[in-house]
């Protein structure tokens, strides 16, 4: 870890999230800035060393043309009647959303259920802190002094056990004055 700088990081978060995006070799060249034939090889090596994950990726497709929908992990469903279209752009775009819906909306559902056990959380704790804002998988909380240590840790605890999965959510904090005081940089 201590060998991988700022632009590795970026690379690996670029290609992780586009590929789940159903980006091309032309869109991750066009993010990355590079030539196709380099994002080509990202890709290549990508799937290389993580063949499950295009494993899941076509297999989920394949599903969704089969059913002409997708699901989340807490089953909720997305329609996707267009990924059986003659149309070649229509089709390619469900495609995306069929790859893209299982994991991207698997994260909003867990991360709605998130604020939902943060605000009843608050609630009991009675204070003043509150939910301000949502972005992605970061919820921001307005909390007076004297009850961070409190609000902080009801937060780990109900963000960590809102959903079980194999992997354990992780729940990593920060505190700041503003939202970017708080962003570690």
């Amino acid at each position: 870890l201590d060998q991988v700088g700022a632009n590795e990081r970026r690379v690996a978060k670029a290609v992780n999230y586009g590929l789940i995006y159903g980006q091309s070799q032309f869109g991750l060249a066009r993010t990355l800035g590079i030539g196709r034939a380099e994002a080509k090889e990202y890709i290549t090596r990508y799937f290389a060393r993580f063949s499950t994950v295009q494993k899941f990726m076509e297999e989920t497709i394949q599903r969704a043309r089969r059913t002409g929908y997708v699901v989340t992990l807490l089953g909720r469903r997305r329609p996707l009647p267009e990924i059986t279209s003659r149309n070649f752009q229509r089709r390619k775009l469900a495609e995306r959303m069929a790859q893209n819906t299982p994991m991207q909306g698997s994260a909003a559902d867990i991360i709605k259920l998130a604020m939902i056990e943060v605000a009843a959380g608050l609630r009991e704790l009675g204070g003043r802190a509150r939910q301000l804002l949502q972005v992605h998988d970061e919820l921001m909380l307005e909390v007076p002094a004297g009850e961070l240590e409190a609000v902080e840790a009801m937060v780990v605890e109900r963000m960590a056990g809102v959903a079980e999965l194999e992997v354990p959510l992780e729940v990593d904090t920060a505190t700041g004055v503003t939202w970017f005081d708080a962003q570690k940089h």
